[in-house]
């Protein structure tokens, strides 16, 4: 695995590992804690017909959403370079259009997965329940996934790639700015060019300048 890939892998999982906790957490214990005042299964959730503990919903969960990270981050990807370009845009407008991206394609499809692990099969199956429930799954989580995601979750992941793989992002932005050097127009490098070398010719004249002075000074 390159460092590439072992950087975009781990920065999957550990999203994963803090946005499926906050998800369970909000979904279980504040949407549904309005209408469900049950205390009696607390630490125990609903899914596959029958209450299972919450570290087993947990670890189900993350498992989907790793696998779903994975395959839509190029996808993401793509889809967020055809309305911004890297080379030209503001980094910070791209990633939060691969941000936007992710969490367009990832909160539908969590919410699906949900409708069907926790639909109540006992009472019998509808699909125009399951379609209306998720539905109002991706109501209920798209105003939180974008908040969370945007303000909080991938600031923070930023940071930590940045302190775990300092190395590799140090040498992607040295590679970064110099391939964006390389595809810069003829004009605009020979501008750049003209503009340093007046700076040069600048700084020596007013070298030379302070030279006179001090020599006129001295003489005086």
């Amino acid at each position: 695995m390159s460092r590439n890939n072992l950087q975009r892998f781990v920065y999957s999982l550990i999203t994963v590992i803090i946005t499926v906790a906050a998800f369970i957490l909000y979904n279980s214990y504040v949407i549904e804690w309005v209408t469900r005042n049950d205390v009696t299964n607390n630490w125990w959730l609903f899914m596959f017909w029958k209450y299972l503990p919450i570290r087993t919903v947990y670890l189900i969960e993350c498992i989907c959403a790793l696998i779903l990270a994975i395959l839509y981050w190029p996808v993401a990807f793509r889809l967020a370079r055809g309305v911004f370009d890297p080379n030209k845009n503001h980094p910070m407008l791209f990633e939060s259009a691969i941000i936007c991206s992710t969490i367009c394609l990832m909160c539908p499809s969590m919410s699906l997965l949900a409708s069907i692990f926790y639909y109540p099969y006992a009472e019998g199956f509808s699909i125009l329940v399951l379609l209306v429930s998720w539905f109002k799954l991706i109501c209920i989580n798209f105003p939180f996934a974008f908040f969370s995601q945007m303000f909080f979750v991938q600031p923070f992941m930023r940071r930590l790639i940045n302190i775990i793989f300092r190395q590799n992002v140090e040498e992607r932005k040295t590679v970064h700015k110099e391939e964006k050097w390389n595809t810069r127009p003829q004009y605009e490098i020979d501008a750049i060019a003209d503009v340093l070398k007046r700076m040069d010719e600048l700084e020596k004249e007013l070298a030379h300048e302070k030279q006179l002075r001090k020599a006129f000074g001295g003489n005086s």
